[in-house]
């Protein structure tokens, strides 16, 4: 028996295993496993946790298996975890150690279940405008990391049949050999982005935090956007600030459920 909780930001959903109750197991076929949407949980990835005297530490597989670095919501919801049921939590700070880094996340209030954090993501790498053949078109995209690697299309209008037709060729095109996550964005004012999102090892997703950090550095670099933006995405909107100390996402995340998996 497999002691699990899950949570989620803006319906960008996560299962959260310690790693001494995951001991044993290998991580890529559990989170396939326990991420499937019928025949398991359910979940867009499966994040193994550690709590460390400063927050945690984890490890992301996504719902086919596969690795990933970081999510800027699966760190947020995590911080969620870890103070569930704590009824000293305020002006807390939390320090998760990622694959991408330290990822620092300030509490700044409670809603009920729903803890709003402004996470410390870091500084935007290797920010490149290009151009990709991809499904007949030549496509112009910023390319970029945040701690993952992302593409953004920045355009004139959104469209779920267009992210659904480009969205895998974008994931496994020749030019990311580890594959990418890939958004679609629109600049709609310089102070708000709307996004859509197919996400490496998952597809189309309500909502990524990584996601919405690339997009609004893509909006601001391609589309006029300024650096203090509103991303509104399926799931709702978060807050991404891009500043000389690197990029702050603002957004809440909260806990749904624990459970046993019995199988």
């Amino acid at each position: 028996m497999l002691p699990f909780l899950k949570a989620h930001a803006y319906g960008n959903d996560f299962l959260y295993v310690t790693e001494d109750d995951a001991a044993g197991q290998d991580p890529a076929a559990l989170a396939r496993t326990l991420c499937a949407r019928h025949t398991g949980v359910g979940a867009d990835g499966l994040i193994l946790y550690r709590p460390t005297p400063r927050g945690a530490a984890m490890r992301l597989f996504n719902a086919d298996g596969s690795y990933s670095e970081v999510s800027g919501n699966g760190v947020r919801a995590l911080g969620a975890v870890l103070l569930h049921g704590r009824a000293d939590a305020g002006n807390l700070a939390l320090v998760v150690d990622t694959d991408a880094g330290e990822k620092r996340l300030d509490l700044l209030r409670r809603d009920g279940t729903r803890l709003t954090f402004r996470a410390a993501m870091g500084m935007p790498e290797a920010i490149v405008e290009r151009t990709l053949e991809v499904g007949g078109e030549a496509l112009r995209v910023v390319t970029l990391r945040i701690g993952n690697p992302q593409c953004v299309a920045v355009e004139g209008a959104l469209s779920l049949e267009r992210m659904h037709r480009l969205g895998a060729l974008l994931e496994h095109h020749e030019a990311f050999p580890e594959g990418t996550n890939v958004e679609f964005a629109t600049v709609e004012s310089p102070s708000r982005v709307r996004i859509l999102i197919w996400e490496r090892g998952v597809g189309p997703t309500l909502a990524s935090g990584t996601g919405a950090c690339a997009s609004a550095v893509a909006a601001a670099v391609a589309g006029g956007a300024s650096r203090d933006v509103e991303v509104a995405a399926p799931g709702g909107t978060q807050r991404v600030e891009w500043t000389g100390q690197g990029l702050f996402l603002t957004g809440w995340a909260e806990v749904l459920c624990r459970g046993t998996w019995l199988a």
